[in-house]
């Protein structure tokens, strides 16, 4: 069994997230949706205010995957949850263990943090949902994502 490594990203990793990012927009067909530079990782995921954290995999110090979080907050639990935003697994490294190491570290956090839920998204055709079903994460039944961006956003922002 090769050495499986999950350590949380630091800011010399900036470099390798973007790419790990790059990889993940190009597996959900989005190639070139990706906008964001190191600078903008370097500032919001290891600057002052921290708006996210990551974790990295490597297999035999070789990157093989990475998951990115950050807290999100339920009124009903009156605390925050964890919200993973994306969880990658290099092609070559899928079934060997590396998403469900990512997953399981997330939710120790969740738990040391005393957060009572790790909630994420995925794409309807993404073969992930299987995965996660065996994992025992359920689909929240009844919610739709809905969101705003680009000009959306900014005709919302001129009905103020």
């Amino acid at each position: 069994m090769s050495a499986v490594l999950i350590r949380f990203a630091a800011a010399a990793d900036v470099g390798l997230l973007l790419e790990l990012i790059r990889e993940l927009a190009a597996y959900e067909r989005a190639p070139d949706a990706v906008i964001a530079r190191e600078s903008d990782l370097l500032r919001h995921g290891f600057g002052a205010q921290r708006r996210f954290e990551a974790l990295l995999a490597f297999i035999e110090d070789e990157p093989a995957g990475f998951a990115l979080f950050y807290p999100d907050f339920s009124t009903w639990y009156g605390r925050p949850g964890l919200y993973l935003e994306d969880l990658y697994v290099r092609d070559w490294a899928r079934r060997r263990g590396i998403g469900r190491r990512l997953v399981a570290r997330l939710a120790a956090i969740a738990l040391e943090r005393d957060w009572p839920a790790l909630h994420f998204n995925v794409l309807d055709w993404n073969p992930a949902r299987g995965f996660y079903h065996r994992l025992g994460i359920e689909r929240r039944a009844g919610w739709l994502p809905y969101g705003a961006a680009g000009d959306a956003l900014r005709r919302l922002a001129a009905e103020d």
